[in-house]
């Protein structure tokens, strides 16, 4: 990231923005530029700009060093120190400018700055800061953190254990998860102290990972009931007929009363996504009614046979 970028304007936040603000803000951006849901191609880059601004203003280490140095506080040695609020305040306001001139003297007003690649820092609080004049910020626990999950229908039916792998500005790493039976889109799992680290030994955060169930051209998915299209023959639907039916448990059979016709909702009660803490949804084949697009002579003489006996009109059929 370039050092004009400030991490602070990228998540939309103030600097003194609380760890919660900063989640929040991260949290929001990172469902608007995931390159999963937003198909624009400058929202991969803007994505990474995001999650690096978290990884470091989520971090209270980090985020002191940034406050301090700006962006180059990485090139800053760690036994630096941190400068008191004072150098951290003139050097956020200068973050973006980077001076690139020798030291300079000032009046009594004015300290002494020098250059750290892209931000100035006043050096009699910076030496202060090194020789005893630094002010204890204490344990502070880690952030909280959210990555989705991608799930089939029948992963959302049976849960189970399952290795996932996440990439980060931290890096890769896997985690062992079970999947709880009956998960829905939007369902969050917790991974507690998975998340960020916290300092002085505070403890970590928690990883959540947020449920999005993969599209299936089989089923249609609201909350916990699941519908699938169920093809019959125009005979199956006149006479009735068993039929068998897919679900995500595998095939099911099904009556098809006499009489039905295209859009009748057939139920299998109980069949939608379990409920671990109550009544799990409904399972639906919505009858469509399918013709031979090409016929034998046999198949077409007895539908035209049908057709003059029937007196049934479907344009008048209530």
């Amino acid at each position: 990231m370039a050092a004009s970028h400030d991490f602070y304007e990228i998540l939309g936040v103030s600097r003194t923005a609380s760890s919660s603000e900063i989640q929040r803000a991260y949290r929001q951006l990172a469902r608007e530029y995931h390159p999963d849901v937003n198909s624009d191609p400058a929202a991969e880059d803007r994505f990474k700009e995001i999650g690096e601004a978290y990884e470091v203003l989520s971090d209270p280490d980090k985020r002191r060093r940034y406050d301090a140095y700006g962006p180059d506080f990485r090139r800053v040695p760690e036994d630096a120190g941190v400068p008191p609020r004072g150098a951290r305040a003139r050097a956020g306001a200068r973050s973006g400018a980077g001076r690139t001139g020798a030291a300079r003297a000032g009046g009594p007003d004015e300290g002494a700055w020098f250059s750290t690649g892209g931000a100035d820092v006043d050096l009699e609080d910076l030496l202060g800061g090194m020789f005893g004049g630094r002010r204890g910020w204490g344990p502070i626990p880690g952030a909280d953190q959210e990555a989705a999950i991608n799930l089939s229908v029948e992963d959302a039916y049976r849960g189970g254990p399952r290795t996932i792998t996440l990439s980060g500005p931290g890096g890769t790493r896997s985690y062992d998860v079970n999947i709880p039976a009956g998960v829905v889109d939007g369902q969050r799992i917790r991974l507690a102290g998975q998340g960020g680290h916290g300092s002085e030994g505070a403890p970590a955060g928690d990883l959540y990972l947020a449920v999005r169930l993969l599209p299936d051209p089989r089923f249609r998915i609201d909350g916990r009931d699941v519908t699938t299209t169920l093809p019959v023959a125009a005979w199956e639907a006149a006479l009735g007929a068993s039929v068998t039916v897919p679900t995500p448990t595998g095939d099911k059979k099904l009556t098809v009363p006499p009489g039905t016709s295209s859009g009748r909702r057939l139920r299998l009660r109980g069949q939608g996504i379990p409920n671990p803490r109550g009544q799990a949804g409904d399972f639906y084949a919505e009858v469509r009614v399918m013709v031979p697009r090409t016929m034998s002579d046999d198949e077409r003489r007895l539908f035209e046979q049908l057709a003059t006996a029937s007196n049934f009109n479907p344009r008048s059929a209530t």
